[in-house]
């Protein structure tokens, strides 16, 4: 591998001269508006279908799928791939009956972040407030928890790949996704992610055809059942819960995980006003199925190098050891630029969170648009090195579940004010009672209970509900905030 580090180093400076470009390129529509914010927040409502499929996919799938799901097959078996799978016709069903809807309402109200939304959605004044300062909160914090394992995930497989430490292959990564994120905003995200899919799609199909010429599937299922039967059989679904059926409720929670998560549902927001949902879900599908499949990196690994320390090293052990090195580094930018498509994704909505809501819920009279577009851009800075800060110091994890404990906790939270209020809306206090206990209960279920990674969040969302109607009920039913405060 040392023979091709300067071919390594090569590709990196010219990948990272295209994502700069690309991030300059973009910066134009950040202004185009007189710098008003939806520009920087909400790519100033332009992406057309195919850079939207190819960004909700690339940010869906990318990090925790190309590093984090091969150690959770390495480690549970086979049951990873099925779980994998069910993310594909989970984004198509959100694509199909939520994103119109969510993009209609989120322009009639002018809301231009998801936190935003579930406050002009349910309140007006100080409650309204209260709203979105509480949702943003929730959104810095767990996200930031999963931005760290992103960071993470970039700092192992750029650090062998250009033979780096790996707190300088994280700091090089968190870098360039600053620059271009500061540079360009949500579109600079969304174009870079429609490179760096094509990208991912390829490295895929490299994969497949390198491990299934070297085992074939029958073979690699008996090889695994040899190994331990229930990596091909399992008695439970673990990770996801303790019975085998528990697999298939990854399902619903992808979906929710699509339409509800602020760094997955504010692209919905970025569609272009013309473009049909259908289109975006043709695009969706294909490239979700072909990504599906890089859990098989783990359960190969499993049969070839059973020993090995950490689960979460199957992937870049693979990329040294079963490639051929210019090959390898191929698809290792590639996987790179995957973990960036999660990482940039996650970034920018932390830094709008902080920017844009927490300065609304606290300084709702601040207008001044260069000053409003300075914070934004200066938020994503503070936040990214914060986020390489917690990376430095945090104590070691696995990559998949430290995602699942930010995004599946932020799920529960959001789950009432973002998605049960598209068929019966509460007022601002159900919305709040919604966020705090979907926080707790899925939070204390996934750090404290062996409940599984997709049960304690799904009880939390089915928990946050139960209050969310409750609560709006018992404190004076609906409120539909008034259009023209918004």
């Amino acid at each position: 591998m040392q023979d091709y580090l300067w071919l390594n180093w090569l590709i990196m400076l010219g990948s990272i001269a295209g994502l700069l470009w690309l991030g300059w390129k973009s910066s134009a529509t950040v202004h185009a508006g007189g710098d008003d914010e939806s520009g920087f927040l909400i790519a100033g409502r332009s992406l057309g279908p195919f850079v939207g499929a190819a960004t909700i996919v690339a940010t869906g799938y990318s990090g925790w799928g190309f590093m984090g799901s091969p150690g959770v097959a390495y480690q549970f078996g086979a049951i990873e791939l099925l779980g994998n799978f069910m993310f594909a016709p989970a984004m198509v069903i959100a694509v199909l009956f939520f994103a119109r809807f969510l993009s209609k309402r989120a322009e009639e109200m002018h809301s231009c972040t998801i936190p935003e939304y579930a406050a002009r959605t349910h309140a007006d004044g100080m409650l309204g407030r209260w709203v979105q300062g509480v949702a943003a909160a929730m959104t810095i914090v767990l996200l930031l928890v999963f931005l760290t394992s992103q960071i993470k995930a970039v700092g192992i497989l750029a650090a062998g790949w250009l033979d780096l430490p790996e707190a300088w292959g994280a700091t090089l990564m968190i870098a360039i996704i600053i620059i271009y994120t500061v540079a360009g905003g949500l579109l600079a995200v969304a174009w870079t992610d429609a490179l760096m899919l094509v990208g991912m799609m390829i490295a895929a199909v490299i994969i497949c055809v390198q491990i299934f010429g070297d085992i074939g599937p029958l073979q690699l299922v008996a090889a695994l059942n040899d190994i331990e039967p229930g990596l091909v059989n399992p008695a439970t679904a673990q990770p996801y819960g303790t019975t085998p059926a528990a697999v298939f409720m990854v399902l619903p929670y992808a979906f929710m995980f699509s339409a509800v998560l602020p760094y997955m549902a504010v692209r919905f927001l970025a569609f272009r006003p013309d473009v049909k949902f259908t289109t975006v879900a043709a695009y969706v599908a294909p490239f979700a199925c072909i990504l599906s499949l890089i859990p098989l990196v783990g359960l190969y690994m499993r049969v070839r190098m059973p020993e090995l320390a950490e689960a979460d090293k199957a992937m870049p052990v693979y990329l040294e050891s079963f490639l051929h090195p210019a090959l390898g580094g191929f698809i290792t930018l590639c996987i790179l630029f995957a973990m960036q498509s999660t990482a940039n994704s996650l970034l920018h909505t932390v830094a709008s969170a902080a920017s844009h809501d927490m300065r609304l819920a606290l300084f709702p009279k601040h207008k001044n648009a260069a000053t409003v577009l300075f914070i934004n851009r200066a938020a994503v800075v503070v936040l990214g090195l914060a986020g390489l800060l917690m990376m430095l110091f945090a104590p070691p994890f696995l990559l998949s579940w430290l995602g699942i404990l930010g995004t599946g906790t932020l799920l529960a939270a959001l789950v009432g004010p973002i998605f049960v209020s598209s068929f019966w809306r509460g007022n601002g206090w159900g919305a709040l009672a919604s966020m705090i206990t979907g926080f707790t209960v899925s939070g204390s279920m996934l750090l404290w209970t062996q409940a599984g990674w997709v049960v304690g969040p799904l009880l939390g969302c089915v928990v946050a509900t139960v209050f969310y109607v409750a609560v709006s009920l018992v404190t004076g039913g609906s409120h539909a905030p008034r259009l023209s405060n918004a």
